[in-house]
């Protein structure tokens, strides 16, 4: 683990203050960047999210050429297979909702990983995504809700919780986007769901195509196909929903998968 904290690399006894806002109210913005044969992906596109979500949670824009830096001084040449996380909060701050006047925390680090599985299962949780929120559609450090629906999920046998919005149609999952096939199409929530835009999301879009709409939840369960997108997962198969088998990979999703894979080797910062 390589770790670049606030301008300087530092190993993994790298600490941030008790006080920073980022720990004590979740007061922050991340992005998370594959690694792939010591090569990062599509850091263009996950730089101007970062700064979408800090400007959208009302922290200021941060230096974008300083993360640069960063970015080059965690990443070593021999990585196989990485998670880069970049995580920007309030900074040290009051013990309450006010922010402090000290700037922003900036932290990135990297941790070599497993590779995800070709497909997986996925659990519906009984909670909603508010599509609403005054943070929907920001990627913020504000995770609790993530974290309890993945537990969920994983409890009954799933690597990935799938949301509904609170008028029922579906969202996301904990950390992924999803993607069904009805009578051959492909189709996505739209980010009016409360769906963060994905930066694979984006690119299956753009170099495959799909149609973005509601999809009410009930719906999920009469797909004839069924994927999730993330950065780490790219494009993952779905053989069960809840407890409906379904084959995996699909048609449509291995001719996704396949497009994705020789237009991100092609093109690392598309």
């Amino acid at each position: 683990m390589r770790i670049w904290l606030n301008g300087a690399l530092l190993d993994d006894e790298a600490t941030v203050s008790p006080l920073d806002h980022g720990l004590t109210t979740g007061d922050g913005v991340f992005e998370t960047i594959k690694v792939e044969n010591g090569r990062p992906f599509a850091v263009r596109r996950h730089l101007e999210r970062l700064v979408r979500s800090a400007v959208g949670l009302g922290l200021p824009a941060p230096d974008v050429a300083a993360i640069e830096s960063g970015i080059e001084a965690v990443v070593e040449p021999g990585m196989q297979f990485a998670r880069l996380r970049i995580t920007y909060t309030g900074g040290v701050s009051p013990l309450s909702s006010d922010r402090g006047t000290s700037g922003p925390t900036i932290l990135i680090a990297t941790q070599e990983i497993e590779r995800p599985s070709a497909t997986s299962a996925i659990v519906t949780v009984p909670w909603v995504r508010n599509e609403r929120s005054a943070v929907a559609g920001l990627k913020t450090t504000s995770y609790a809700e993530n974290v309890r629906a993945l537990a969920y999920a994983k409890e009954r046998g799933g690597s990935e919780a799938i949301f509904a919005n609170t008028i029922g149609n579906l969202a996301e999952g904990t950390g992924a986007n999803i993607f069904c096939v009805y009578d051959g199409e492909l189709v996505t929530p739209t980010l009016d769901s409360g769906a963060l835009a994905g930066v694979t999301r984006g690119l299956i879009l753009e170099w495959f195509g799909g149609v973005e709409r509601d999809v009410p939840l009930e719906q999920l369960f009469q797909a004839e196909e069924i994927f999730l997108t993330s950065t780490t997962r790219d494009v993952q198969g779905i053989h069960r929903v809840d407890d409906r088998e379904l084959p995996a990979p699909g048609t449509i999703t291995a001719q996704v998968a396949k497009i994705f894979a020789e237009r991100s080797a092609a093109e690392p910062n598309p």
